[in-house]
């Protein structure tokens, strides 16, 4: 399945990783929760806060698990 397949298909909520290729050919990741999508773009919810990626711009695609829980903080 292509990333733009896995990201069609993936349910609103699903946390994923979204590899996108920037104008200068450099590529860039968007880490974080998907929270809209059309036929076009998708939009993922990262910790810099929503980022929207075109579908014909992504070149990598796929679901990670949740971050891992905090580290107490030793005093």
């Amino acid at each position: 399945m292509n990333p733009g397949e896995f990201l069609r298909r993936a349910p609103i909520g699903t946390r994923v990783v979204v590899r996108s290729l920037l104008e200068d050919g450099r590529a860039t990741d968007a880490l974080g929760y998907l929270r809209s999508k059309d036929a076009e773009h998708v939009v993922v919810e990262t910790r810099r806060g929503l980022e929207s990626v075109a579908l014909a711009d992504v070149i990598a695609a796929k679901s990670v698990p949740p971050p891992p829980a905090a580290r107490p903080r030793r005093t």
